[in-house]
């Protein structure tokens, strides 16, 4: 079990804005995509499904360091922080390749829901299980 997921990818057009860079919400979008593929990949969604939970945000928070454009190769990186009662917190830095550049990074404060009711419930010791935390002086 890697801690760190890495996914690489190149800019698509459709995602630049009229300043001629990555539109700000699109990281957003980045940060739930690569989340999912995190959790897909270590068998956690499958995990929450069974028992009737889902992953719901109670919050983003993204931190824009330079502009980023089409063609150019990115790589995304996700990990997990910490586990609460109910909720979790994972970050992401997505980083030009060509010259290593921070782009932005980010967080998501995830809560642990019931499918049917939406109501909290208590992350399962499996479902922690399924996740190496990174403390902060081991982030990327």
């Amino acid at each position: 079990m890697q801690p760190i997921y890495r996914h690489k990818f190149t800019i698509r057009e459709d995602v630049i804005d009229e300043n001629g860079h990555v539109n700000n919400v699109v990281y957003v979008q980045w940060m739930q995509d690569i989340a999912v593929a995190h959790s897909n990949a270590l068998g956690c969604t499958s995990m929450t499904r069974d028992v009737g939970t889902t992953w719901v945000v109670r919050s983003h928070k993204v931190e824009y360091l330079s502009p980023a454009f089409a063609g150019e190769e990115v790589e995304a990186l996700t990990w997990v922080v910490n586990f609460r009662k109910v909720r979790s917190l994972r970050r992401y830095k997505f980083v030009r390749i060509r010259d290593n550049t921070v782009l932005a990074r980010g967080e998501t404060d995830w809560v642990l829901v019931d499918a049917e009711t939406g109501r909290p419930r208590i992350i399962p010791e499996d479902v922690r299980g399924a996740f190496q935390l990174l403390t902060e002086d081991q982030e990327p």
